[in-house]
């Protein structure tokens, strides 16, 4: 069983631990103490939580990421710009005109809309002091 503290659950979901914690004294998200006396969620219970109906603001909802645009470059056709979303950075490459039409800006909420045909996943090393079975 991968089990998350606060803080590294609060990472992955892209909110502060504040939150998780509140969550968890709601009764929204449930939570164990492990050998130490700290408060883990196990990481199906998490993954459960994240795919709820009512939580769309924790939910890639079909690829599509909320975040703040960081940064705007642009030159006579194309443009870059650079979206932070919870811990992810996004940086799409599109028309000056799309940028434009739509006033992306720095400091602009955007949703990026992700479409592939190939998405690689990796597994990440387990935290320390813990292990993946």
């Amino acid at each position: 069983m991968t089990v998350f503290r606060i803080g590294e659950a609060a990472e992955l979901l892209g909110v502060s631990a504040d939150t998780v914690r509140r969550w968890i004294d709601a009764g929204r998200l449930p939570a164990t103490r492990d050998e130490h006396g700290h408060r883990v969620l196990d990481g199906v219970d998490l993954a459960a939580f994240v795919r709820a109906p009512g939580h769309p603001e924790l939910s890639s909802a079909r690829n599509r990421l909320r975040g703040i645009v960081t940064a705007v470059v642009k030159d006579t056709v194309m443009a870059q710009v650079d979206i932070q979303a919870g811990p992810f950075r996004i940086v799409s490459l599109m028309s000056r005109e799309a940028v434009d039409e739509l006033d992306l800006q720095v400091g602009a909420v955007a949703i990026a809309v992700i479409k592939s045909t190939t998405v690689v996943v990796e597994r990440a090393p387990a935290p320390r002091g813990r292990t993946n079975p």
